[in-house]
């Protein structure tokens, strides 16, 4: 992932662009995710642990790995009630490790990408978790975005048709066969756009395998990571993104963190929607739509990492033209 060569150029921008390294030893690196979204290196020298995020080798989709902007909502975020790792450095210049980067922080906890993560923990920890999650997703959208100086990050009016907008364009970029339910769901959610009430930070990817729980007491959320879809928008993309994810008793299984939602302790999917509007104060009666927007967009990345990996050897499977996730979608969206 990373040859000796660029390990030493790191190394070396490290110990002049973040506070408080001593040059003292090696730098190890490993990988701690990577594939389908940006990859995340584990980076040791002397006795600070650090990440490194890069894109993905191969990506293609337009603005999808920016990591100024993700940077960028590290940094805002530190003095905000949205417990977020500290932001430590941007680089972008791609002669480092051969792409641009960003450095942060690394903190200790578990991430629960599948139900055996939270094995040990009972329903109220559970029950416990749940609440966290709800709360800091309202936290997220009720950020003051012009004070933390988010306030450019993107448009503030018509988050909801260039949502749709642009992943019909990323679909059309990306597939190598047709999809007639995804050209479908593209125009019911044209059809039935509701319209956008307020504008807000919106993570984009928020799901509880993106948020870190302490490990002596999982009831407790330590971190949101994974902030590269994070933009300016309805808040309510957030909520149906949220609830996509949440459980696999009636979906297609995009993702084994789904089933954590399926343990004991955790609420429904419609009491986690009534949990967040009574903690909002907002309507979110028309949230199927979200769901369904979120679920267009699910599959549309998930075929733009598919045809990503055809083209650099990792994947060689035909392309399928049946896609699941926008069918269930389509099948639960409101008649318009």
């Amino acid at each position: 992932m990373i040859d000796e060569a660029a390990t030493a150029r790191l190394r070396a921008w490290l110990l002049a662009h973040v506070e408080g390294l001593a040059d003292d030893g090696d730098l190890a690196v490993e990988v701690v995710s990577g594939g389908a979204s940006n990859l995340t290196l584990g980076v040791t020298l002397g006795d600070r642990r650090l990440v490194v995020r890069r894109p993905p080798i191969g990506h293609f989709l337009p603005t999808a790995h920016d990591m100024g902007r993700e940077h960028r909502v590290y940094d805002a975020l530190r003095h905000t009630p949205v417990p977020v790792p500290d932001a430590l450095g941007l680089c972008e210049d791609e002669s480092v490790i051969g792409a641009p980067f960003y450095v942060m922080a690394r903190l200790d906890g578990i991430v629960p990408h599948g139900p055996d993560d939270l094995a040990g923990a009972g329903p109220d920890t559970n029950a416990a978790t749940a609440a966290g999650y709800v709360r800091i997703l309202g936290d997220i959208h009720a950020v003051d975005v012009d004070r933390v100086g988010l306030g450019g990050l993107a448009k503030r009016e018509g988050y909801l048709e260039r949502q749709v907008a642009r992943w019909t364009d990323q679909w059309v970029r990306s597939k190598e066969v047709d999809s007639p339910e995804i050209d479908a769901l593209s125009v019911r959610l044209q059809r039935g756009m509701p319209r956008q009430e307020e504008t807000t930070l919106v993570h984009g990817d928020y799901r509880l395998g993106n948020v870190m729980l302490d490990a002596a007491d999982t009831g407790r959320v330590v971190a949101v990571f994974d902030w590269e879809m994070a933009t300016l928008g309805d808040p309510r993309s957030d909520l149906g993104y949220a609830l996509l994810w949440w459980g696999s008793g009636d979906r297609p299984i995009a993702h084994p963190s789904q089933a954590v939602a399926d343990l004991p302790g955790f609420p429904t999917g419609p009491e986690l929607v009534d949990r967040y509007a009574a903690r909002t104060g907002r309507d979110c009666d028309g949230v199927a739509w979200y769901v369904a927007l979120a679920a267009f967009k699910l599959a549309v990345i998930g075929e733009g990492q598919r045809a990503r990996l055809r083209r650099t050897g990792g994947d060689t499977a035909a392309p399928q033209s049946a896609q699941p996730l926008a069918a269930w979608a389509l099948a639960n969206l409101p008649a318009t």
